[in-house]
């Protein structure tokens, strides 16, 4: 009898020290994401959030920010998994050190709305002379040694033309390390902008050099994903007829068919400026592997060819 009733004790407690765990990470999990969005000035959004104090450990889960006013509701940048490793006992010393922060970056969103300006010079971490205002609540200092920032791919949108958005897809695939981070404003100015440097978007107001100051870069390996110089790739679930339909609506709505040769699986256009070939080829498993090429003034253009896949698997949601 007296082993039973341990056993419940025992239980009680574990059920106990699970469910503060929970509250704990939900209670942190909030005040990320307001200070997140506080930080950016444009709304975000977290699946899910662990904290391990004795593993010295936070898992992110899911961490989405989406466009700020004055531009589509789209999300600006989506980060499936974020890792880090923590100096736990800096808290004592209110002082927030991350040993190492790897982050996971697997679309970045930037748009120009028909005003012309960019979501993220829209932001709040893009007005780097901005100052603090009298009274107003200093954030705890924050030192990460180590970041490690995995950048996927690139959306442009361009509104400014009027009419249907011109969409280029640059597939980055980049790993880079950085060191010596100690803003918080750093760390998504880094996340932000490296990615669009090496997509070779220029102009953007969150380049501000002075806001990036001091912060070391240590470059990593590098892949790229095009099926070739001037195309990209990608393969569809679903029947043939279904996928080229989608790929000549894009390119009707959006440019000037030339080819429509759909036994042959070929279709070929004009837009923007580019010479466009869709081929379409049935895979098994009643799948599609669609591979488009694009040249512009005989130049390779995969940015417009990723766009235009990107479009159509849009089309095909």
């Amino acid at each position: 009898m007296e082993k039973k009733k341990f056993l419940i004790w025992v239980a009680v407690v574990v059920v106990a020290v699970f469910s503060l765990g929970i509250i704990k990470d939900q209670l942190i999990k909030g005040v990320v994401t307001i200070t997140a969005s506080t930080v950016t000035g444009a709304p975000v959004h977290i699946d899910g959030f662990s904290l391990g104090f004795f593993s010295q450990s936070v898992k992110i889960k899911g961490f989405r920010m989406y466009n700020p006013r004055g531009f589509s509701r789209g999300i600006l940048a989506d980060l499936p998994t974020i890792n880090v490793k923590l100096d736990t006992g800096a808290l004592f010393r209110r002082k927030l050190h991350l040993v190492n922060v790897e982050v996971e970056l697997k679309e970045l969103g930037i748009e120009k709305n028909r005003e012309g300006k960019l979501n993220v010079d829209a932001l709040k971490v893009a007005d780097e002379g901005k100052k603090e205002k009298a009274g107003e609540t200093k954030p705890m200092p924050l030192q990460i040694d180590t970041l490690k920032l995995g950048m996927g791919r690139v959306v442009s949108k361009d509104y400014s033309g009027g009419g249907e958005p011109i969409v280029n897809v640059y597939a980055i695939n980049i790993q880079k390390g950085y060191k010596n981070i100690t803003s918080v404003q750093q760390l998504a100015a880094l996340i932000l902008a490296e990615p669009m440097k090496s997509a070779g978007i220029r102009g953007a107001k969150i380049y501000g050099a002075s806001m990036l100051a001091g912060v070391a870069v240590l470059p990593l390996t590098a892949a790229l994903t095009f099926a070739g110089k001037d195309s990209a790739q990608e393969e569809f679930g679903l029947p043939f007829d279904r996928v080229y339909d989608a790929g000549l609506g894009v390119l009707k709505q959006k440019g000037q068919v030339s080819r429509d040769d759909r036994p042959a699986g070929v279709i070929s256009a004009s837009l923007n400026g580019a010479d466009i070939t869709l081929r379409f080829v049935r895979k098994s498993g009643n799948s599609v592997q669609v591979t488009a090429s694009a040249r512009k003034y005989l130049l390779p253009k995969p940015e417009i060819a990723a766009g235009v896949l990107y479009d159509i698997s849009e089309r095909l949601k």
